[in-house]
């Protein structure tokens, strides 16, 4: 089952210079395979993964994840 947290990882990582995605999960100490499925909501990181991802794309927690509030609108934790 998908997961219901959204992610902006995609658009920043084209704000990071084009990170691919190769370049990120080389940052984060993962396999490509897995950066492709948690930019395509088909998997969670850990939440040690999701502070390496923000933090290799120099953003906050909240900017790169997105969890929706009861009403359905995605609502930053």
């Amino acid at each position: 089952m998908p997961t219901r947290i959204t992610n902006r990882i995609r658009a920043l990582r084209f704000a990071n210079n084009e990170m691919t995605q190769a370049e990120l999960a080389e940052r984060v100490g993962v396999t490509r395979q897995t950066i492709i499925a948690i930019e395509q909501g088909r998997y969670s990181p850990s939440l040690e993964v999701a502070f390496l991802i923000a933090r290799a794309l120099n953003a906050r927690l909240e900017e790169v994840f997105q969890y929706p509030d009861s009403s359905g609108d995605p609502e930053e934790v």
